[in-house]
């Protein structure tokens, strides 16, 4: 770590949407981490009113807090404040995440000894330490239906979500996938510059996918490092049947952020 000491500098983003108490356990095992190295943390508000700039000011008054004035979804939210942002590397850091004193360094250093590497993202936990599959190959154009509906049941479907998740590999091993899961990314500056950031079009869902995606274009890796672990609070809320295209908004704007995606790149 004293090589990195020299030269590093780290913003942490965590963009916030009425999550006030998961904010505050997030920051607590940042702020617990062991980092021996200069960094700065950004909280960004998508105009949540739920007394998260109060929180900082009063627990963690180290901590940036700026307020989007409205909700501007994922990409956009961390978008604003990534451009605020001083650092070397930003890792995105969702609410959610928990943190181990070791995670981010670990991350880091492997960051700083491979320049090849666009985004690197530690290996994702349950509460329980079982493993979240994170990393993927990219979709085909019923893997979302096949994910979100019955339709996953059956067996041609659960073949095409085995390709997707990556079934095949170990993923206690170094893997590099098409595209992964957005909930916690290192990503050097220069690099989330040169592709312009996350694509605002995309309000929630695939943001990360259409990142990723982005960044192989330009020749740098995607990299699964499991030797970093962190714990992710992960409830999905886009799943259900047919019937929650109607009734639940986080799967119609997933359905819509996929044929946002792939218009794009088809």
């Amino acid at each position: 770590m004293d090589e990195i000491k020299k030269c590093m500098h780290l913003s942490i983003i965590i963009l916030n949407y009425k999550s006030k108490n998961l904010v505050r356990n997030c920051l607590r095992a940042i702020f617990e981490s062991r980092l021996d190295f200069e960094f700065e943390v950004i909280v960004a508000d998508n105009n949540s009113d739920d007394g998260v700039r109060s929180m900082l000011e009063t627990e963690f008054s180290q901590v940036k807090f700026f307020s989007a004035g409205e909700n501007r979804g994922m990409g956009a939210g961390n978008n604003f404040a990534v451009n605020r942002a001083t650092g070397k590397y930003v890792l995105i850091v969702n609410p959610d995440i928990f943190v181990f004193p070791e995670s981010i360094g670990k991350l880091i250093t492997f960051a700083e000894k491979n320049e090849s590497v666009g985004v690197v993202a530690p290996q994702l936990l349950n509460p329980d330490r079982t493993l979240q599959h994170t990393c993927y190959r990219w979709h085909n154009i019923l893997t979302p239906l096949y994910r979100r509906t019955f339709l996953g049941k059956y067996e041609f479907a659960k073949k095409e979500v085995e390709r997707f998740l990556m079934l095949d590999k170990n993923h206690e091993e170094q893997l590099e996938p098409d595209w992964i899961q957005g909930s916690c990314l290192l990503i050097p500056k220069k690099v989330y510059d040169q592709v312009g950031g996350f694509d605002e079009k995309f309000f929630m869902y695939f943001e990360d996918t259409d990142l990723c995606r982005r960044i192989r274009k330009e020749n740098y890796k995607i990299v699964y490092f499991p030797e970093a672990k962190v714990i992710h609070l992960h409830r999905k809320q886009s799943g259900g049947g047919f019937s929650q295209l109607l009734f639940n908004k986080l799967m119609r704007e997933h359905i819509k952020s996929f044929v946002k995606y792939w218009w794009k790149w088809r």
